[in-house]
């Protein structure tokens, strides 16, 4: 699908995409599917030629592209590495995707001098300074890529006690600085509900989602997660089927956010193609009940959706 394509499509209906991993690449490639684009791990295709080239390629040839990465690190106080940023650029040149993201989060460090990558995603403390040091590396990022990047919310297994605001007031805080939008993970939030022992988990990710501007969201995440016994903490493994509470919340964000394009994401315990496809068709049948519902909802105008990042292509 191409951008004009995408850019048409998103004025009357919702964007449905399913994230794209090794071991769907042949049916993906190969099979009809009602899905409007696929995410890539940015990562997983900085390589130069070989066979995750030629499938990307294919790939771009059927469905429009979304470039998420994990491992920017963006909250970390060393930046973002000038060698990423290079290869993210010529990547990002290469199959001209429609969204590009990355998480609220920090990975870079220093040890014995030398830059080094903690391999995951670290929580950031919801305070002045490292709202600063993520704002300067988005606008540094965001200048880089001549775009608009979108930013995911994280979820919670700890707690910091020197946070000094709430993760949606930071969130909002750190838009109004340097105009990202945000990627609204709608299972991260009812993890971090469930694992900071909320009353009612659902209320928490509705009064979330109330606390966030109806402009600042660029593009929501659904997943699912491996239920625990009552106590354990929860690990947003992507494992499983979206909740029952995931597609509740995911109403209530529609019905907040308007027509905003969606990711349904599952990166273990792998289903087939066609698992993961129906899952997809599950959310384009809950967009358009909501929308037919509301036939005079709001259409996202050019400055809240992706017509502000097409503008930069």
């Amino acid at each position: 699908m191409s951008l004009q394509r995408a850019d048409e499509k998103l004025k009357s209906d919702v964007l449905i995409g399913v994230g794209l991993r090794h071991q769907h690449f042949t049916e993906a490639l190969t099979t009809p599917s009602n899905i409007d684009f696929v995410e890539v791990h940015s990562e997983n295709f900085f390589a130069q030629g070989g066979a995750t080239q030629s499938v990307l390629a294919q790939a771009s040839e059927k469905y429009a592209i979304s470039l998420h990465s994990t491992a920017m690190g963006l909250g970390s106080a060393q930046g973002v590495p000038s060698h990423y940023l290079q290869k993210l650029k010529q990547l990002a040149s290469t199959c001209n995707p429609i969204l590009m993201s990355d998480h609220v989060c920090f990975s870079w460090s220093q040890l014995k001098g030398q830059q080094v990558h903690a391999g995951d995603l670290l929580p950031l403390a919801y305070s002045e300074q490292t709202l600063m040091v993520l704002a300067h590396n988005i606008d540094r990022v965001q200048q880089s890529l001549g775009r608009s990047l979108l930013v995911e919310n994280l979820s919670a297994y700890i707690q910091y006690s020197h946070a000094c605001m709430p993760e949606t007031e930071f969130l909002v805080r750190l838009a109004e600085l340097t105009g990202c939008k945000l990627l609204v993970d709608l299972n991260n939030i009812i993890v971090t509900a469930n694992n900071i022992n909320a009353a009612q988990p659902l209320d928490y990710a509705q009064q979330w989602l109330a606390e966030i501007p109806t402009t600042m969201v660029g593009e929501i995440h659904l997943a699912g997660f491996t239920e625990v016994t009552e106590g354990e903490l929860i690990i947003d493994d992507h494992s499983q089927a979206v909740s029952s509470q995931g597609w509740q919340l995911y109403r209530s964000a529609l019905e907040r956010f308007g027509k905003v394009p969606t990711l349904v994401e599952w990166d273990n315990n792998l289903p087939s193609w066609q698992t993961l496809i129906a899952e997809a068709d599950k959310a384009r049948a809950i967009a358009e009940q909501v929308f037919d519902d509301n036939a005079s909802s709001r259409i996202i105008t050019p400055e809240t959706t992706l017509e502000s990042e097409f503008a930069h292509e």
